[in-house]
């Protein structure tokens, strides 16, 4: 099979800049330390030639296709590329028949589909004996959850690897080989780019390398040289590429922590539109989804509490609907929660409750448990006098006046 390697320089420069730039070896790969820093599984099985199937899952632009590239490129055995878009059953047919010739011959074959979660059941259940029986070793790349998407029976029988979205850093080391590399990248023009703007592509782009890169070439493309003979990209230009405007946000600086207040204090003062609007920006700046859910969460129990419980079901609910569903449409349920705890009725009796207890607590006015209430269903227990004169409420009708604190204490106050 010829490769993104094998062809001539000239034909590389007309192809896009992510294609072009594709790592070539897992020394140029970048991010999903995960799985491939020294001594991980996936890592050794590629540098030993020891590839088993295996089902490489993540969102777009996060390495699968450029992973299966480096695979092809170290591996011994002929290695086929396949696209679930347009195969059928015949084609698969067709592949396995021609994969046990060379098998007979001594050769393996590795089989990789790319989109496999769009390959039929059927012609994922024609796969099956193959790889049972060593004929063939897949390799399929999805940007879907295979234990969604994908038989259990090929899932068992291979190796699931899932690869993150790159970090911000991650991504900008990429933008900065690109325009650095004179043989595949940009580097035998001069280019100018702002820190500004290269932060504003990478944050941009959500961790998705391709999308940063195919910006950076638009920009450099599209961007005249002046007088200098030097192409200047700022922040407006990089806006222009990606499509996506700059907002000031630092997600460890004051606009993160001022924007996240903003939010809280919303949601607390039963401004739905407001919480909305805050919760917007921090969506669009890219700030970690989980991190808005879990000051939704946090908010309806210290602000609603027991004025509403449900509100603390749904914040919770929603916390783990963004985990399972994700970005884009994961801001949609972060809006539906936000707005649910802005618009209950607020207490914060229980914020205050658990406050004052750990106050008492702090300042020494720690009690010892009374013994009535002690536990007494160890051996030897009553001989120590422990719940002796601990009256059952069910007993009394599922309430009876007795002592729980040494003195009287009132932290829940409705």
């Amino acid at each position: 099979m010829s490769s993104l390697f094998d062809k001539p320089l000239e034909s590389i420069k007309k192809q896009p800049l992510a294609y072009r730039m594709t790592p070539r070896n897992l020394d140029e790969y970048i991010g999903q330390h995960h799985i491939l820093s020294e001594g991980k599984l996936l890592r050794r099985a590629i540098d030993s030639d020891r590839i088993a199937s295996l089902i490489l899952y993540g969102p777009p632009g996060t390495g699968k296709t450029a992973l299966a590239r480096i695979i092809a490129n170290k591996t011994k055995a002929h290695f086929q590329w396949l696209n679930a878009t347009t195969l059928n059953i015949e084609e698969i047919r067709k592949q396995i028949f021609a994969a046990k010739q060379r098998l007979s011959k001594g050769e393996k074959t590795i089989l990789f589909i790319d989109e496999i979660h769009r390959l039929s059941r059927i012609s994922q259940d024609a796969l099956l004996p193959d790889i049972e029986e060593g004929n063939i070793i897949l390799i399929g790349a999805t940007t879907e959850n295979p234990f969604f998407y994908l038989n259990s029976a090929l899932v068992s029988r291979s190796h699931v690897f899932e690869l993150k979205p790159l970090t911000e850093q991650e991504i900008i080391t990429i933008l900065k080989r690109a325009l650095s590399d004179k043989e595949r990248g940009f580097g035998e023009l001069k280019i100018e780019i702002t820190p500004e703007a290269l932060l504003h592509l990478a944050k941009s782009s959500e961790g998705d390398a391709r999308k940063a890169l195919s910006a950076l070439e638009i920009a450099v493309l599209t961007t005249q040289p002046d007088s200098a003979g030097i192409i200047r990209i700022d922040t407006k230009i990089a806006e222009e590429s990606i499509q996506k405007k700059h907002i000031v946000y630092d997600k460890a600086g004051d606009e993160h922590y001022d924007t996240a207040s903003a939010f809280i204090k919303s949601m607390r003062g039963s401004d739905p539109d407001a919480a909305v609007y805050w919760l917007a920006k921090m969506i669009y700046a890219g700030e970690d989804p989980r991190f808005i859910a879990r000051r939704i969460v946090i908010a309806a129990s210290e602000d609603v509490g027991l004025a509403d419980p449900m509100a603390l079901v749904v914040a919770t609910s929603a916390a783990q609907a963004v985990e399972f569903v994700g970005m884009p449409e994961a801001r949609i349920i972060l809006a539906q929660a936000a707005i649910y705890v802005a618009l209950a009725p607020k207490s914060n009796a229980c914020y205050r409750a658990i406050e004052e207890a750990l106050n008492d607590i702090e300042a020494d006015r720690s009690f010892q448990v009374p013994e009535h209430l002690k536990d007494s269903h160890y051996k030897g227990a009553k001989r120590l006098g422990h719940g002796k004169g601990y009256k059952y409420p069910h007993d009394y009708g599922g309430y009876v006046e007795q002592d729980y604190l040494p003195e009287k204490k009132k932290y829940y106050k409705p």
